[in-house]
């Protein structure tokens, strides 16, 4: 099977088209598209719970310490104390956050929209149920690995 034909390999080639371009737009306001997705997923009023911003992305929590601790550095967020639980820290967006977070959440409907006009409605039905498929099967592989008695007598007859 040649790369060009496996699922992968297009799902992979437009990710990093698309990360590449969320970068350039990104790169525009001094930050990085990864910076713009933290920012996403901070409530803009309420702050969000650090350790609860890591799963909302499925990172690791030293991958976003690391981000985190730039992102304060440039102005971008601040942390603080949560009020009620006072073990945990929240994090909060500062004025300049807020900035790059609306023009995060603008780029990526631009391309939303600028991809609609070029996929009809039905082409996009079909492939985020594609996408769905391919998930359940990533699902099913991974459950296999974990536990892979379950499966051998029903799937792997010899």
């Amino acid at each position: 099977m040649k790369r060009e034909e496996t699922v992968d390999f297009h799902i992979k080639s437009s990710w990093h088209a698309i990360s590449r371009m969320y970068n350039q737009k990104a790169a525009l306001e001094d930050f990085t598209a990864s910076i713009g997705y933290v920012l996403i997923n901070i409530n803009s009023k309420e702050g969000t719970p650090a350790t609860k911003i890591a799963p909302l992305m499925g990172l690791e929590a030293r991958s976003l310490t690391r981000m985190l601790k730039t992102m304060e550095e440039k102005g971008m967020i601040f942390r603080k104390q949560d009020s009620v639980d006072k073990r945990s820290v929240r994090i909060y967006l500062t004025d300049e956050g807020k900035r790059k977070k609306e023009i995060s959440v603008e780029t990526i409907k631009d391309f939303n929209v600028q991809v609609r006009e070029d996929v009809s409605e039905e082409e996009l039905d079909i492939f985020f149920k594609v996408f769905h498929k391919i998930n359940q099967t990533i699902d099913k592989i991974q459950l296999e690995t974990i536990n892979p008695n379950q499966y051998k007598s029903k799937v792997y007859e010899l």
